[in-house]
């Protein structure tokens, strides 16, 4: 074993332990597949980050991703909360610049903005309405009728999301699903002059049971670009997550002349140390 530097990142809240936790392993060079998943699932938080060496110039560096059952090859949350810890350990945390993170869903470039350190959302692998009979599944599972639905639409980035609109955040708020079969986002807008623009919500099975993730980057990423795109919402704005499970996440969404959607939040080291791996 070698004794290597450890964060524990509390990711998307400036109130303490509001956010998502993200456990990043530094200078992760040289440890084994089996060894990163085992660590993962010890942690037994949503996600664990590797730090590793980058195999292209154009990266800062690269990092892999882990749930305590699976690798990712990209998650929001993990990706603010990596680049806050290497750019703690390495000196460049008040840097104006980019910082490029490469990982198997591609390069992934972060930058600090008001609202906190910003990923540019990557493009979606599959988008498009959703299928009649899987609506059927979706308001099944959701325990709501089909009608309740303004509109669904795939925004895989990497995990698989189907996102899901209601009509307002306090039907999102009130949702109790059962078992679901897919990783799930459901969104509802706030009332206009509201602190947030909308609530969000993120269900996804875990075995046989259904798991809420407090605050979630891969998708607010592509919710904003389904929502943007359809004229639902406007950028700037601000996402509310994690208030059923008593968490303050604030997600900022923005966007670039041309067109590029940065999903940003607070970042804020709660855990420093080592790790013998």
């Amino acid at each position: 074993m070698t004794t290597r530097e450890f964060r524990q990142v509390d990711v998307f809240s400036t109130t303490p332990y509001g956010g998502n936790p993200v456990a990043v392993v530094l200078d992760a060079e040289g440890l084994e597949d089996e060894a990163m998943r085992a660590f993962a699932r010890w942690t037994n938080l949503s996600e664990t980050t590797f730090v590793l060496p980058p195999t292209t110039a154009e990266a800062d560096y690269r990092v892999r991703i882990f749930t305590p059952s699976a690798e990712l090859p990209f998650a929001g949350h993990p990706t603010l909360g990596t680049c806050h810890a290497w750019s703690e350990q390495h000196g460049r945390s008040a840097g104006p610049g980019r910082i490029v993170q490469q990982c198997p869903a591609g390069l992934v470039p972060v930058r600090p903005t008001p609202g906190g350190l910003a990923f540019a959302a990557p493009p979606l692998r599959r988008q498009g309405p959703v299928e009649p009979a899987l609506l059927v599944r979706i308001a099944t599972m959701l325990g709501i009728a089909t009608s309740d639905i303004v509109a669904a639409e795939h925004a895989d980035n990497g995990p698989g999301w189907v996102a899901v609109l209601l009509a307002t955040a306090d039907a999102v708020l009130a949702l109790r699903p059962g078992a679901v079969d897919l990783d799930l986002g459901v969104v509802g807008p706030y009332p206009p002059g509201a602190a947030t623009a909308f609530e969000i919500r993120a269900f996804v099975p875990m075995g046989t049971t259904t798991i809420e993730d407090p605050v979630t980057g891969s998708l607010n990423a592509s919710v904003a670009q389904w929502l943007l795109r359809t004229g639902r919402a406007q950028a700037p704005y601000v996402v509310s997550q994690g208030t059923v499970l008593r968490r303050t996440g604030r997600v900022h969404i923005s966007t670039d002349e041309d067109g590029t959607v940065w999903v940003g939040g607070a970042t804020v080291t709660r855990l420093r140390g080592t790790a013998d791996l």
